[in-house]
C-alpha cells in the first residue's frame, strides 16, 4: 500500500469523512473520498448518519443501538445531506431518525437510540478459540504469496490502502470455489489512530461493521462478492453497542449466516477485543442475486 509521503493516511481521510459539516439546525453535509468507487461504501453512510445523530445528543448519552435501511446506491461524486429528526428525548433514552439524501431522493435511513450510562446486569458469550492475529498472514504477505494469480477484483481489493486492516483466520474463501460452512472469523484493526472520543469510536466501529459481513452468506455456495456474475448489495443493517472500546488494537469479528433464500442472505456478527470482551453485535441482510444473462 503506497501513498504520498506528505498526504493524509487512509484513517485520516476516514476521520475527515466522518467530520460532517453542519449547514442548518439538525442538517449536515457529508462528503465521500474520491477513491474511484462507483458507489458509496455502505459503512461510510452508516458511520456518517450515526455521527449526524450523535451531534444532536447530550454529551453524557451514548448510542446503544442502530437500525438502518439502504434504499439507493450512493453517488460518491456529490455530497450527501443528512437530516436528523429528534423523535424523543427522555430521562434515560433518546431516539433519533436520520435520512440521507442525494439528488433530491432518500438513499438511506437510520434510527438510533442513545442512553445515559448506568450499572446493571452484565454477562456475555465467550469469544471463540481462534488463531491470534500475529499468527496469521499480514496483508503484505497475502499480496506476495497469493495475489499474483488472483482474479483482478480480488487484487484490487487487497492492494487498495484502507483505514481498516483485515486479517482473515482462513483465506480459503478468497482463493477457492469450495463450498464452506457459512461462517468466518476475521481480525480487524484501525490502520491509524482513532481519537479518544466516543463519538468517533462509535462511528468508526459502525463503518468497519459493514466490512466482510455480506460475503459470509456466500460461503455455502462456493462463491464470493467478487464474482462478477452476482449482484450483491446491503439491504439493511442493525448494530448493538454493548461496551465502549478505544479501537487501539485488533478486534475479532466472528460471523455466521443462518439463512439465504429469496435472493437474500442474512449474516450475524460479534466484535470482541483481543482479551475476549464483547463490544458490539451486528446483523445484516443483503441482496445476493445472480445477474440475468445479457
Amino acid at each position: 500500500m503506497t501513498r504520498e509521503t506528505n498526504g493524509p493516511s487512509a484513517m485520516e481521510r476516514l476521520l475527515a469523512t466522518l467530520d460532517l459539516e453542519p449547514i442548518e439546525v439538525d442538517i449536515f453535509r457529508g462528503r465521500s473520498p474520491q477513491a474511484g468507487w462507483q458507489r458509496v461504501f455502505g459503512g461510510q453512510v452508516i458511520g456518517q448518519a450515526l455521527m449526524a445523530a450523535q451531534r444532536t445528543i447530550e454529551a453524557e448519552r451514548f448510542v446503544h443501538s442502530l437500525h438502518a435501511y439502504f434504499m439507493r446506491p450512493g453517488d460518491p461524486s456529490v455530497p450527501i445531506i443528512y437530516q436528523v429528526e429528534r423523535i424523543r428525548d427522555g430521562s434515560s433514552f433518546n431516539t433519533r431518525r436520520v435520512v440521507a439524501i442525494q439528488h433530491g431522493k432518500a438513499i438511506f435511513a437510520l434510527s438510533a437510540s442513545f442512553q445515559v450510562e448506568e450499572a446493571g446486569f452484565d454477562h456475555q458469550i465467550a469469544m471463540p478459540d481462534v488463531a491470534m492475529p500475529e499468527e496469521l498472514l499480514g496483508e503484505q504477505q497475502i499480496k506476495q504469496q497469493y495475489l499474483a494469480h488472483a482474479p483482478e477484483a480480488i487484487r484490487k481489493y487487497w492492494e487498495r490502502e484502507r483505514p481498516i486492516e483485515i486479517r482473515p483466520v482462513s483465506l480459503t474463501h478468497y482463493f477457492s470455489d469450495r463450498k464452506l460452512d457459512p461462517r468466518q472469523d476475521v481480525w480487524v484493526r484501525a490502520t491509524g489512530q482513532v481519537p479518544d472520543d466516543r463519538l468517533y469510536q462509535a462511528a468508526v466501529l459502525a463503518y468497519l461493521s459493514d466490512m466482510t459481513l455480506l460475503d459470509t452468506s456466500l460461503y455455502a455456495h462456493g462463491t464470493s462478492i467478487f464474482d462478477q456474475g452476482l449482484q450483491v448489495a446491503s439491504l439493511d443493517h442493525s448494530m448493538w453497542f454493548h461496551r465502549p472500546c478505544k479501537l487501539d488494537d485488533w478486534l475479532l469479528y466472528t460471523q455466521d449466516s443462518p439463512s439465504a433464500s429469496g435472493a437474500r442472505g442474512l449474516t450475524r456478527g460479534n466484535l470482541f477485543t483481543r482479551t475476549g470482551v464483547l463490544i458490539a453485535s451486528v446483523a445484516q441482510e443483503g441482496l445476493i442475486r445472480k445477474k440475468a444473462n445479457e
